[in-house]
């Protein structure tokens, strides 16, 4: 069984909507240690400007001092030309482009609709492919299941946009269920179609929990072939700017769910679980990860005493 690939996003989504800056030097020892745990990629910020993410402002500082580890893609966000080229600069593995599916969002995320966002995607790839050589091309389409401004987001109009993206030179697609509002049947029906119309293009699913679908809908798309997932440690995260978007589907929790299911994730889980404790001192508060508190499902505890 082909191992799965966890995309470790929490430096970035996560840390993105934090109410205050985590200092560089402690983003750049978390990083080192989830690179460690087994992790095949990690979005370890992005190149934003800093008066949009203020959070963020330090991007070039963490990529330049993080631990490089043989079989751990470095990616990075990149919302626009300039971000592109400061990455490029920093000699990340791969760029992740974003664009919304639906004109309202785009509009609040990006100040883009999407075909205004495909234009600029074709300035950013023609410069990669120039300056970047064999920097690796994604791309994350937001509200793939739907906006919490325009409502449902016809499954047509996606496939659409994935095919119009990967004209343009796009290697890999993420699919974001950005305000959680997908459903394991909605998943399944719509990651089969992009496996099928699309053979051989990696597809990433990214889903938040908002309404506590996120695990289910991972399984739903791993039952139809899907390998490829974002996840946040801790399950930080959480778009800005899409009311009631609460955090990502937890890391931890994904790679446990996928073990005890007998699904290689590659990932060394009490490693994972390290790492995830130290967050809540981190950021300042709790964080709604369940495998952290409660243990792996193969941990044993001691029987109450007799009265």
């Amino acid at each position: 069984m082909e191992t799965l690939q966890i995309n470790e996003v929490a430096p970035r989504d996560g840390f993105q909507s934090e109410s205050r800056f985590i200092p560089t030097a402690q983003k750049v020892a978390l990083i080192d240690a989830l690179t460690a745990t087994g992790i095949a990629r990690i979005e370890a910020t992005s190149f934003v400007s800093p008066k949009a993410i203020p959070n963020l402002r330090d991007a070039a500082e963490v990529v330049s001092a993080i631990q490089r580890r043989q079989g751990v893609d470095v990616t990075v966000l990149v919302p626009n030309l300039k971000g592109a080229e400061r990455a490029l600069a920093c000699g990340v593995d791969e760029i992740n482009l974003v664009m919304s599916a639906s004109d309202a969002h785009g509009r609040a995320n990006l100040r883009m609709t999407p075909d205004e966002s495909l234009r600029q995607f074709a300035n950013i790839i023609n410069t990669v492919r120039v300056r970047g050589s064999g920097v690796f091309i994604n791309a994350s389409l937001s509200t793939a299941f739907g906006c919490p401004f325009e409502g449902n987001v016809p499954e047509a109009r996606v496939l659409d946009l994935i095919e119009q993206q990967l004209a343009l030179g796009v290697e890999g697609v993420t699919l974001c269920d950005t305000t959680g509002v997908a459903n394991p049947v909605q998943v399944s029906a719509l990651c089969d179609q992009v496996l099928k119309r699309f053979p051989g293009v990696p597809f990433t699913l990214h889903f938040h929990n908002t309404r506590g679908m996120g695990l289910a809908n991972a399984l739903a798309a791993w039952q139809v072939g899907i390998t490829r997932f974002d996840a946040s440690l801790g399950g930080l995260g959480g778009c800005p700017f899409a009311p009631g978007a609460t955090g990502n589907v937890c890391t931890e929790d994904l790679v446990h769910m996928f073990e005890q299911m007998g699904v290689n994730t590659g990932v060394n889980l009490p490693a994972l679980l390290e790492a995830s404790v130290t967050l809540p001192d981190l950021i300042g508060h709790d964080t709604p990860g369940q495998v952290c508190k409660a243990g792996s499902a193969d941990r044993r505890h001691p029987l109450p005493a007799q009265a």
